[in-house]
């Protein structure tokens, strides 16, 4: 998690949802690196700990707290931010970032999937930025808001609809609300992550035809070629909200699909239709989904080989960034 730290943020108070794991974490570590005072909130209270301690060791000298939340609740979210404000300050500078992932063709899911993935990572975000707007307008340097919306938010990419359309709401919330705080001095950013080496395949979820689903995920979110190295994700995305960018986009592919779903959306939405039929077609039934750390990799030759090579840097990364279950 080596970067060259710019911009000193001594004396401010960060908190990232979703900030026990993954993109989150380095978020986190990306914030205190540069002198924050950092709160990580989270669901799970032992990953959080885990958290933590991998932030502590590395940020001796920074102050690292942290919030047992679920975002869905939006008392929970308001009981957090008085918290963090009375032990802490600010905050200051706030990234809504928790979310869920299930991979699926629509098929082998059903409203409950989208329900969860809305509740989590759209309805969670209005949690957390209406929560947080009001201790951002106190902010002596400004408030900065950053909402992590995805590639998936700017077309409906397929087996992940309910991702797709959750991020799409997440993606507009952070435009809107840019324009509406921008006279409170509150900026914020809308941020569009591609594919990222943070080890997300171990708690995605899967369903149908788990094992290929979870073959061509994870070789996806591990090829170098199409995935972005997380570090450099999220110093890219702690810069942009700390330099007030209106919207990001990472990885060469994600600026490709947004260019590209912008200037000829009707044919973007054919090439996926491509795409779909290349995936695994569902199953009879709905088998019930299951986290990526409890399915088994795809068997055969040929694709238990490129699943091999594609996920074996997101292998190393669930390790460094608390993806994988102690």
């Amino acid at each position: 998690m080596a970067h060259t730290t710019e911009e000193s943020l001594a004396g401010q108070t960060a908190l990232v949802t979703g900030g026990s794991r993954g993109l989150g974490l380095l978020m986190a570590d990306r914030l205190a690196a540069r002198g924050c005072t950092v709160i990580i909130a989270a669901r799970d209270a032992d990953e959080l700990a885990a958290a933590q301690k991998k932030l502590l060791h590395r940020r001796p000298d920074v102050a690292v707290h942290t919030s047992v939340c679920d975002v869905r609740d939006q008392e929970a979210v308001h009981a957090m931010f008085r918290a963090a404000h009375d032990a802490c300050g600010g905050p200051d500078i706030v990234i809504a970032n928790a979310g869920v992932i299930q991979v699926a063709p629509v098929e082998a899911i059903g409203a409950k999937e989208f329900r969860d993935a809305m509740d989590t990572m759209y309805m969670g975000a209005v949690h957390t930025c209406l929560e947080a707007l009001p201790y951002l307008r106190e902010s002596e340097q400004g408030g900065r808001l950053g909402v992590i919306s995805s590639v998936g938010g700017l077309m409906g990419v397929p087996h992940l609809l309910p991702y797709a359309g959750a991020k799409a709401a997440a993606g507009v919330l952070a435009e809107g609300l840019h324009a509406e705080a921008a006279a409170s001095g509150v900026s914020v950013t809308a941020v569009y992550p591609g594919l990222m080496r943070t080890g997300s395949h171990l708690q995605a979820e899967f369903g149908g035809v788990r094992s290929k689903e979870y073959g061509w995920f994870s070789a996806a979110a591990g090829a170098p070629l199409v995935s972005m190295n997380a570090q450099r994700a999220a110093e890219r995305i702690v810069k942009g909200v700390v330099r007030r960018r209106t919207r990001l986009v990472l990885t060469p592919l994600a600026r490709a699909a947004d260019l590209a779903h912008g200037l000829a959306p009707a044919v973007t939405t054919r090439l996926n239709g491509v795409v779909a039929r290349l995936l695994p077609q569902a199953p009879s039934g709905r088998p019930r989904l299951r986290r990526g750390a409890e399915v088994d990799p795809p068997k055969g030759a040929v694709s238990g080989r490129f699943q091999t090579w594609g996920s074996a840097l997101n292998e190393r990364a669930a390790d460094a960034y608390n993806e994988r279950e102690s």
